[in-house]
């Protein structure tokens, strides 16, 4: 018997997080278990900053977070750059 794979996919519910879910679901395999985490509950957006999740949509998968998904999400040195802040 196969080892089941965790996935994670963190979503707040929008049409690029419902892309993302149908994606996973269909490339998933059986021995995928698959679970979609609403960003909106605290305990969940809690659990997804420990794993480095900074945007949604997001996979995790046994744990880590994929590499297509790390290093997304707005920081302040760029949106300074990009103008944010100067008058």
């Amino acid at each position: 018997m196969a080892t089941k794979r965790k996935v994670e996919v963190f979503s707040a519910g929008c049409p690029a997080c419902q892309d993302v879910v149908a994606l996973v679901q269909q490339v998933a395999c059986p021995s995928c278990e698959v679970s979609v985490l609403d960003m909106n509950d605290p305990n969940i957006s809690s659990r997804a900053k420990s794993l480095g999740v900074r945007s949604v949509p997001a996979v995790v998968i046994d744990g880590t977070l994929a590499d297509c998904c790390t290093g997304r999400g707005p920081d302040e040195t760029t949106l300074r750059a990009a103008g944010l802040g100067t008058t």
